[in-house]
This record gives C-alpha cells, structure tokens and sequence, in this order.
C-alpha cells in the first residue's frame, strides 16, 4: 500500500517522539485523520471539545513535560481557534507545534467555504516558523524545521497542509537541483557565556553586602545550583510565578512569588536589596525591582533577544542557567555577615504568619484564602498544580507551598482567562502517574472549563492516577476585573460586567459520572477537597466563597484601600455580601503589614 503525504506526517512525528497530539476534527484534515485511522491512533488523538483547548492541552503538556506540545485543527474556523492558545505559548516561551488544514490548491484565492490566509493570520503568533506545504517533497523539511524551531525558540510554530495535499502519495526529496533534504537529529546543546562576563558577574555579587536572587521558569533545571548560589551569598530568593516550582517554598530564605500578586517578604526583598541576580525571568514588572541606580545587578538568560530589559544590569550573562551557574558558583565568596539573611528570613517567617491569620478570618460565606490554605497540606508531594487567571490566580502564588517534585503553572504573560483545565489535562498526558488539581474561579469555568469536563470524563481510563481535581471558588463575581476597577480606576463595580449567575459546577460533574462537591461552609472546606483527593476519578469541588476579601498588592498602604472601600460604599450599596459597613475593618485586617497604619 503507498505511503500518502499524511501518513508520513504521523510517521514523522512518531519518529521525533512525539506521543501525543491535541485537536479537533473538520473536512480540512480528513486526510489527516483517515492515516490517523491507519496508524491506529500512534500517536494518539486526544479530541478536546473545542480547538483552543486543543492549543492549551498543547501547552500544559509541554510546560509539564518538557517536550513538545503538538496541536491539530482543521482550516478556517479550526485554525483560528487555535490563536489564543498559540499566543499562550509564545508569551511564555513554550515549544508548540499546530498542524492545520487548509482549503484544496485548486480552489485557493476562490473565496472559497472556510479559505482563509492562514500565512497572514499565523505571521505574528508563529513569526519564528509558518510554512504551507504544497508538494510531498516539501514535508519533511517544513515539519522537521517547524519541530526544530520550536525546540530551539521555545517557540510556537505552525506547518499548513492543504486537504488535496493530504491525499498525495508521499515522494521523498530527491538529489536534485532545488530539493531540501532533511534529518532527524535535534543534539543537545549548551550555551554558555564568556569567561570574562563570568568574572565582572562575580565581582558584583562579591561586592554585594544584601544579595536578592529572582528566578523564573528558565531556571527551572538548575535547582540545585540556585540553591547553592543562594547560600554562599547569604541572598533572598523571589520567584516570578512562571518559576513558583523552581524551588522549594519550606526553603526559609525563599521569600515566594514577586509582584502584584507576590508577598510581602519579596516586596522587601527587592526594595532592601543594594544587589539583583536575576535567574531565567523576563519579570515585567520594574516598579517590583529594586528602585534603579540603587542596586548593581546581573542577569542571566539563554535568550540574548531577551537580555538587558526591565532594569539596568552591568552584566549580561547569555547562557544556560546550570552551566552558567555552575562556572559563576566557584567565583564566589561565602565570608559575608548573617544580617541580611537573617532579616530575610524573618521576613518570611512574619508573612507566612499573616497569610496564616488572613486565611482564619470570617468571611461570608467561606473565606477564599482559606479555601487554597486548606488545600495546601493535603497536595501530594509529586502533585501538579495549574491555576487559571484572576482571583485564584492571587491565592495560588500565596498560599500554594511547593515541596518535593511538585509542579504548577498559569498563563504567566498572556495571562488569558481559561487555561485552567485544559493546562490540568495536558498535564494528566505528561505525567499519567502523578495527581492534578486545577484551582480555577467560576468565570473561567463558565467560560470554558464546564465544557472540558466532559474531555477529562472521556480520557480519565487512560490515567495510571486517574485524580484530576477541579476547585472552583464560586462568588458570582469577575473577581480580579472588580478589585482591579475599584483599586486603579477609583470606580465600583459595575454589576452588569462583572455580577455573575450561580452555576452548579458540581452537579454538573455528578452528570457526567465524575465526583461533584458542593461546599457552602467554612468547616467542610477540608473535607471537600479530601472527597476530591481521594476519588478514583476526576472531580470538582465548588466552594462558595466570599467576593468581598481583597486581594490586596503586597505593597499595598492603609490609605490606598481606605479609598478602595470608600469606592465600593459609594457605588456597591446595592450588592448584598459585597458591601458591608463594617467592610473597612475586614480590608484593614487583610493588610500585610506589622504596623496596620
């Protein structure tokens, strides 16, 4: 029988390892599809209930697995639905490859049913690699370099076949004038930086008396060496949250997440500090670093496109983090005072207790800081955890402790809202033996995560540890887009955007057979994610949770949310739970400072 041109896609992909791939079935890969039939499902098919989902189960799978996420769609429509997700990954620099159909050659600049300018809509979200294959010699050239470049850019790239190009019988590239040969090989490569930028980084950070360190996801493969470096210079250690899982948050100099979302102790981290090692982050926030010209800094990052931005470092150290580490570590020297790391580390000790006493705080009807501090001793050690945007996002980066082999993840610079669910069934495909929880709040559940539920009920047979657990925390409200209105804009909320219908997120779990929760008390939190936690399957625990606890910026001032409580009196009287006279007490409690004031 011959070999057509989708049959050697499937064979080509197997043969870069590729396991499993993310789409959504359409008539613009029915070629595609068929070979997939032929092939009996190597690599396996894992049908989403919508294409964007497919795109971000592409790139929960690559964040968690550290291979690439591939994802396939169908032209036009398909194809488009795809973008978000896409994006997903170019923001956060993960390696995802989309396969789309696209309308028969013959009918191309037709106006033809579902034609679309596939080059001009992927240029942006695929700029690193997008190509079209319009003969069989073609293909291996395009997929292997579209598989390289994602590697290589941690990058998503995109290879369009149109559907009568599907069906041809496949003939390799030839010995000819004009044919591109093509290989398999992707070698493992370092890059490392000089030894001359090596020694002006180690003469900074011996000079440094308060050493701050900041990681983020590029950093995630040099644990130990991070470690190290943290101790022979006495330094705190921030996290952007793309790097919450870089290391161990029982670690006492680790002060957790930066930014507005982070903690107190990363705030006085960065404001304290006189140096700044920054570790695999592009952290964008620069009112969040230490103000300029007050500490020496150095970055090290493998990007050189990435290098140089958000502060004004001496040094720029373009390489991998571990080798690069590994050739700064031994220039260091460790005879410095205990002073600073002390205070840094009581710095942390004092917040961890805040967060502790904002997590006991009543609230009506269940406080949400509690719902993820309860969670928090209950997480496996190899558990993963992926949260989605908005409020959660919040609790997540500070009350979620990463220990052992724990994993997490969000849209870190996308931050898109949805990715929640999809990111935790991606994640289930990497690692089949390991448990998931999703932390995710009821407008990205209304908005995608309900219809997911039916993709984890479909596939949870094929989990070695079949827990994929889903927390919504319920409060009828846009929760972030509502405190973001009131703290920045000085407005209320504005009930018609924001006010949200009840849904029974649980109920409609029970319907698909998974394990439904529904917990509208402050004493049966625990208990609710235990159900979850030891079910044989997925499940979802709804919490009914209070939309008037802010989450209030680590930087945050008694003066600042006084005019935030006086925003929401003025315009929110009409709101039930979320207005309160005695709302300006609950914000004074909730602030993270010593001195309230």
């Amino acid at each position: 029988m011959s070999t057509k041109v989708s049959d050697h896609v499937l064979q080509r992909l197997r043969e870069w390892g590729v396991e499993t791939v993310f789409g959504y079935p359409g008539d613009g890969i029915n070629g595609l599809l068929a070979a997939w039939g032929r092939a009996e499902d190597r690599p396996r098919f894992i049908q989403s209930r919508h294409e964007e989902m497919s795109a971000f189960q592409a790139v929960g799978y690559a964040k968690f697995s550290g291979r690439l996420g591939v994802c396939a769609a169908t032209s036009g429509p398909g194809a488009i639905h795809l973008l978000n997700g896409l994006y997903d990954a170019k923001l956060d620099h993960v390696p995802v490859l989309a396969i789309v159909g696209q309308t028969h050659r013959t009918a191309m600049g037709g106006s033809y049913q579902q034609e679309v300018d596939l080059h001009t809509l992927y240029k942006d979200v695929a700029s690193d690699f997008v190509e079209t294959v319009t003969v069989p010699e073609q293909l291996p050239n395009v997929l292997d370099r579209a598989i390289r470049t994602a590697y290589a850019r941690r990058a998503p790239t995109a290879v369009i076949i149109p559907g009568d190009v599907q069906e041809l019988e496949y003939s390799a590239p030839t010995h000819d004038f004009k044919m591109v040969p093509s290989s398999l090989d992707r070698s493992a490569w370092t890059a490392v930086p000089s030894q001359d930028s090596i020694e002006r980084a180690a003469e900074i950070l011996n000079a440094g008396d308060k050493v701050a360190i900041l990681v983020g996801q590029g950093a995630a493969g040099a644990r130990e060496e991070v470690h190290r470096i943290a101790q022979l210079l006495g330094a705190g250690v921030a996290k952007a949250l793309l790097g919450k899982d870089v290391l161990s948050d029982e670690l006492p100099y680790v002060t957790g997440s930066i930014g507005l979302l982070g903690t107190r102790a990363s705030y006085e981290l960065m404001r304290d500090c006189d140096t700044l090692l920054t570790i695999g982050s592009s952290f964008p926030y620069s009112q969040f670093l230490p103000e300029f010209g007050k500490a020496r800094a150095v970055q090290i990052d493998i990007d050189p496109h990435m290098v140089g931005m958000r502060y004004p470092y001496e040094v720029n150290l373009v390489g991998d983090a571990k080798e690069t580490l590994q050739r700064l570590i031994p220039r260091l020297e460790s005879d410095r005072g205990r002073e600073w790391y002390d205070t840094v580390c009581d710095n942390v000790r004092h917040w961890r207790e805040v967060m502790e006493r904002r997590a006991q705080l009543s609230a009506d009807p269940i406080n949400p800081e509690y719902v993820a501090r309860a969670l928090d001793p209950l997480l496996p050690d190899d558990a993963i955890v992926t949260s989605d945007s908005g409020s959660t996002a919040n609790w997540y980066a500070r009350h979620i402790t990463m220990r052992g082999t724990m994993r997490g993840s969000l849209s870190g610079t996308l931050a898109t809202m949805g990715p929640g669910v999809p990111y935790a069934i991606g994640a289930k495909f990497a690692h089949p033996d390991r448990p998931v929880v999703a932390l995710v709040g009821d407008g990205a559940m209304q908005m995608n995560g309900l219809a997911e539920l039916i993709t984890a009920a479909k596939y949870a047979d094929r989990w070695e540890d079949r827990r994929l657990v889903v927390g919504v925390w319920n409060n009828h409200d846009l929760n972030q887009v509502t405190w973001e209105m009131r703290a920045m804009e000085g407005a209320p909320s504005f009930v018609p955007s924001q006010e949200l219908p009840d849904v029974q997120y649980a109920a409609f779990a029970r319907s698909l057979g998974l394990t439904g929760v529904r917990v509208e008390k402050p004493e049966d939190v625990e208990a609710g994610w235990r159900a979850g936690l030891e079910a044989d399957g997925p499940a979802v625990i709804e919490f009914l949770t209070d939309p008037a606890v802010p989450p209030i910026p680590p930087h945050a001032t008694w003066e600042q949310m006084e005019a935030t409580a006086a925003s929401i009196l003025k315009g929110d009287t009409d709101r039930g739970s979320m207005i309160r006279q005695g709302f300006k007490a609950k914000v004074q409690e909730f602030l993270p400072h010593r001195d309230k004031k």
